[in-house]
């Protein structure tokens, strides 16, 4: 490979909205489902775990608890790596990480062990696959940003519909550890996506204007300066409180109709319901988002969509019977695929490309968080009340408050800061014209005094114009 390159998006690179860009949407697209549909698809093996190591659920459910927080917390040293290295060298590493942290697995002989090789090494593996392939994602598309979002975003229903069967077949064939050391296999193609991730090869430029680029943009391996920004912090309060809740319905709505007399498959059918809807909602969302008048105020329609995912689990704790539930999967399909699509994209436009790379590694370590403390607070609750009414009652409460922080955040602050970076800017323009209009006419006559001196000064250069063939046609 040579010399490293960091890739820092070179300022005066376009995006190019297309071209190799869909390389690295097709990468994307595979990252994503890998990272999200993994920690969910891996919980097929827990009860031969649980046969062969003769633990509880509870600590067998920690292995996918350990693989989202490696995912979500990871991130600032994910934005060091990326902003020191770049981001192709970080994914060849992280792919590398999270294959051997499967097939390290298939060897263990304890629940400890399985921690520390699928949970730790595999979860910072995804991590430094996941963030980077934002990043990149960000880089190359612009005008079609919110279409190659929600394309990519699109990858997590589809692999978890693909992941969950094709581990079943797996542990009926091989066992865990058979299964673990093919997933392991499976992960290395995530160095294949972190190929993909090509450079954007900045403009040709002499030796000095590389010395004063170089010396002027010095880039930090992480920003903090993302927190001056109003938007920014808005924007990460929102989303910390929307992951408190965004995923406990997911969890908890298979056992809910379980607990409410259906057999298991029935049961289980209602993921699959959900997921195949996320799966038209994301890029639907995206070609939504991406419209003339829809882009700038992309903003409210992600707080749009966090109060329709609200309001959908306040209703589907009144469900009393399967079809109800199957009406829930339905919309809560729809405004999940919604949420997905626009997370990132609403960030990329708060913070832009420079600081992108910092400012998702600082949201993903506070939703971090959230994520730890949201579906287990809300199995304490119904271990206590023993309803389901109330879970759901509280997430649709929390991803509602999320979505009124960002929408009031966005309209009273961050407009009104605009507007007045716009009152000040067109009061220094007014202050210029009305200096160029009180200009006196003894100042215009001594202009043109200095342009006749200059005339007569240099009479031979500039009748060099008039006088040369080349130029006189």
């Amino acid at each position: 490979m040579g010399v490293v390159v960091t890739d820092d998006a070179p300022s005066g690179v376009k995006a190019p909205d297309g071209g190799w860009g869909w390389a690295v949407l097709f990468g994307g697209f595979v990252i994503t489902g890998f990272s999200y549909a993994f920690p969910k698809a891996v919980s097929v093996f827990f009860k031969e775990l649980i046969r062969e190591f003769g633990v509880g659920y509870s600590d067998t459910a920690w292995i996918s608890s350990i693989l989202l927080a490696m995912l979500y917390g990871t991130g600032p040293l994910c934005s060091v790596c990326v902003n020191r290295f770049g981001c192709r060298p970080v994914m060849l590493v992280g792919g590398l990480f999270a294959s051997l942290g499967m097939v390290t697995a298939s060897f263990c002989t304890s629940i400890i062990q399985i921690y520390l090789t699928a949970g730790v090494i595999t979860g910072l593996g995804l991590a430094l696959n996941f963030q980077p392939s934002l990043i990149m994602l960000n880089r190359y598309f612009d005008k079609r940003r919110p279409l190659a979002n929600g394309l990519a975003a699109a990858g997590s229903p589809v692999f978890l519909c693909a992941l969950s069967p094709l581990g079943q077949i797996l542990q009926h064939e091989y066992g865990w550890r058979g299964g673990f050391l093919i997933l392991g296999g499976m992960l290395l193609n995530c160095c294949v996506c972190g190929a993909l991730m090509r450079p954007l090869e900045p403009p040709k430029k002499s030796e000095a204007a590389k010395e004063v680029t170089e010396k002027k943009t010095k880039k930090k391996l992480l920003d903090f300066s993302v927190f001056k920004d109003g938007g920014f912090l808005v924007y990460t309060v929102a989303a910390s409180i929307m992951v408190l809740g965004l995923f406990v319905p997911p969890v908890f709505v298979v056992s809910y109709a379980k607990d409410l007399g259906y057999p298991d498959t029935k049961s289980a059918f209602l993921l699959t319901i959900l997921g195949f809807v996320d799966i038209f909602a994301r890029p639907i969302c995206g070609v939504v988002a991406g419209l003339k008048w829809v882009r700038p105020r992309c903003v409210y329609l992600f707080s749009f969509a966090m109060i329709f995912n609200g309001f959908t689990d306040l209703m589907g704790s009144m469900s009393s019977d399967y079809g109800g539930l199957v009406v829930f999967c339905i919309f809560f399909g729809i405004s999940y695929g919604m949420v997905g699509a626009l997370q990132f994209e609403v960030l990329m436009a708060i913070v832009g490309t420079q600081k992108f790379s910092s400012a998702i590694g600082l949201v993903l370590l506070a939703e971090a968080l959230a994520v730890l403390i949201g579906p287990p607070s809300a199995g304490k609750l119904l271990d206590v009340t023993r309803r389901y009414i109330f879970v759901f009652i509280i997430a649709g409460v929390e991803v509602v408050t999320s979505a009124l922080v960002l929408g009031l955040g966005n309209f009273f602050c961050i407009k009104r800061k605009s507007a007045e970076s716009q009152t000040k800017e067109e009061a220094a323009e007014r202050e210029e014209l009305n200096k160029s209009e009180d200009k006196t006419p003894e100042d215009a006559k001594v202009d043109s005094i200095e342009v006749e001196q200059f005339l007569k000064d240099e009479p031979e250069k500039n009748g060099e114009v008039v006088t040369n063939p080349e130029t006189c046609v």
